[in-house]
C-alpha cells in the first residue's frame, strides 16, 4: 500500500479504505462475501466514477470554453474510456495490488482492462471518501489532464468499440448494434464484414480478419464520420 500511495503521490488516512479498492468480486466471491474483510471494490466504483467524471467535465468547461458541448462530449468520452484508465492503472501498478480470487488469477485477471479500469475508479472513490473531494480532485487531474492533453495531440489510446458505446449511451440513452454482415474466405483464412446502428443510422459494414477486428474497425469508420459530420 506505501509503495502504490507514493507511486501515485497520495496519501490515505485509512488504509483499509484503498485496500478495499483493490478486492475484486472475483475474490469475496470465494470467500465469505458477508464478511467484512471479503467485500469487493464495486461499491467504490461506483462513486468514483461520478468522481472522475464530474472532475473531468468541470476542467473541460472551465478550460475550453471555445469548444461545442458534443466535442467536450468526445474528449471526455475518450479518457474516462476502460482502454485509457487501464493504462494509467498499469502506470500506478494498480495490477500489482489487487486481489483476485483464484479462478481469475489464473485466467489473467491482472491484465484485463476492465478489471484494471475499475479498481482505477475504485481508489477514486477511496480516495474521496477518506480526504474529500479537493484531494480527489488534485489526483484525478494529475492523471487526466495528460490524457486530455493527449487527445488534443491526437495521440490518445482508441478502443473504437468503448468509444462509441460510452458516448451513445450518455447521448442517446442506447448501446451501438453490431450486426455480422457477411463471412467470406475458405476456413482457414475468413474475412468478416460487420456494420453498426447507431441511432437508427447504419454505418459500414467494414471488414477484419475475425468479427471482433471487423467490430473495431467498422466502430473506427462510424467514429470517424460522426467526428466528421459534427464539426
Amino acid at each position: 500500500m506505501s509503495s502504490f500511495q507514493k507511486t501515485a503521490e497520495i496519501r490515505f488516512k485509512k488504509t483499509d479504505l484503498l485496500e478495499l479498492a483493490f478486492h475484486h468480486r472475483s475474490y469475496s466471491n470465494e470467500h465469505n462475501s458477508n464478511s467484512k474483510a471479503y467485500a469487493n471494490n464495486e461499491r467504490l466504483e461506483f462513486l468514483g466514477d461520478a468522481v472522475l467524471g464530474m472532475v473531468t467535465a468541470s476542467y473541460l468547461y472551465e478550460s475550453m470554453a471555445e469548444k461545442k458541448e458534443g466535442d467536450l462530449a468526445k474528449i471526455k468520452a475518450v479518457v474516462v474510456s476502460e482502454p485509457v484508465l487501464s493504462e494509467i492503472a498499469l502506470k500506478l501498478h494498480i495490477d500489482e495490488c489487487l486481489v483476485l480470487g483464484k479462478g481469475e488469477e489464473l485466467s489473467g485477471g491482472r491484465e484485463k482492462k476492465a478489471i484494471l479500469a475499475d479498481a482505477m475508479e475504485a481508489v477514486i472513490g477511496a480516495l474521496y471518501l477518506d480526504s474529500g473531494y479537493k484531494v480527489a480532485e488534485k489526483f484525478v487531474l494529475s492523471i487526466i489532464v495528460p490524457e486530455i492533453e493527449n487527445v488534443l495531440n491526437n495521440k490518445s489510446i482508441r478502443d473504437y468499440k468503448t468509444l462509441l458505446q460510452e458516448y451513445f449511451q450518455k447521448k442517446y440513452k442506447q448501446c451501438p448494434v453490431y450486426t455480422l454482415e457477411k463471412k467470406s474466405g475458405p476456413e482457414h483464412d475468413k474475412t468478416f464484414w460487420v456494420s453498426v446502428n447507431l441511432n437508427n443510422n447504419i454505418f459500414g459494414p467494414a471488414k477484419g480478419k475475425n468479427k471482433k477486428e471487423a467490430e473495431q474497425a467498422v466502430a473506427k469508420l462510424a467514429w470517424e464520420q460522426i467526428n466528421e459530420q459534427e464539426k
